[in-house]
């Protein structure tokens, strides 16, 4: 991996110099801004149980599903379009040290979006002025989830970008996918037909994949090793099979 550091700092300068990343992030911060303004606006009409933090993390699913698939489809599918990546492959760089470098800069990419709206509380804390509506918690806790869970989906997106040889068809793939992850174990959890003893391996696989859940225990301080595992294995394994899709597709062409 010695040339791991090179292709991500290649790629990162690849990303600020072109015009989809300012799209993305115009489209990520108006977004949200949005969100955080009719959080401000609810809370000012009546008191709230909860703080505005963990009201604007509870709606992280609406960038991942849009902004991760803008940062991710063209990474590797636009590469083979073009017939870039063999030539990319004649340098004395490895295919996995070209997949994991691509992966890392679009999750910098990705934080750094997620960084940038510390500045919405930041404005809250300069003009509010009253320290209850900054709790520390669950601004922490939406955080390190979104920098865990992140992991994961930027790697969902790399897989769809390596399957796919379009990047139009990678995007709708990653969106596809990350809608299923995050939604469809809510869905299955609630499944009656997975509440039988038969079932009960299955309803503990797919108890222990809730994403929504996840952000809960996170938001109230709780950080289960469990969790931690299925996010660093899930990207690990989704890692490598962009990795082994790439080289099939290499020795198909």
């Amino acid at each position: 991996m010695k040339h791991f550091f090179t292709i991500l700092s290649h790629e990162v300068r690849m990303l600020l110099v072109n015009p989809a990343t300012y799209v993305a992030a115009v489209i990520f911060l108006s977004l949200m801004g949005f969100v955080f303004t009719d959080i401000l606006e609810t809370f000012s009409r009546a008191a709230q149980d909860t703080s505005p933090a963990d009201v604007f993390f509870k709606q992280f699913y609406l960038p991942v599903l849009f902004i991760v698939p803008l940062l991710t489809m063209k990474c590797l599918a636009e590469e083979r379009r073009l017939g870039t990546m063999e030539t990319l492959l004649t340098t004395p760089v490895t295919t996995t040290e070209v997949v994991v470098g691509k992966y890392g800069a679009a999750y910098v990419l990705y934080m750094g979006l997620w960084v940038a709206t510390g500045g919405f509380f930041w404005i809250l804390k300069a003009f509010a002025g009253d320290s209850r509506l900054l709790d520390p918690g669950p601004m922490i806790g939406g955080y390190l989830f979104i920098a865990v869970s992140g992991l994961l989906f930027v790697a969902i997106g790399v897989l769809a970008s390596a399957v796919c040889r379009t990047q139009a068809v990678a995007g709708i793939l990653c969106f596809a996918m990350l809608f299923a992850l995050i939604f469809g174990g809510s869905y299955l959890g609630a499944a009656t037909w997975l509440r039988g003893d038969i079932m009960h391996p299955v309803k503990s696989a797919v108890d222990y994949a809730q994403v929504l859940q996840h952000y809960e225990d996170f938001t109230r301080g709780v950080v289960d090793f469990r969790q931690l595992l299925f996010y660093f294995s899930s990207t690990v394994l989704a890692l490598l099979f962009s990795i082994l899709a790439v080289e099939a597709k290499l020795l198909h062409n």
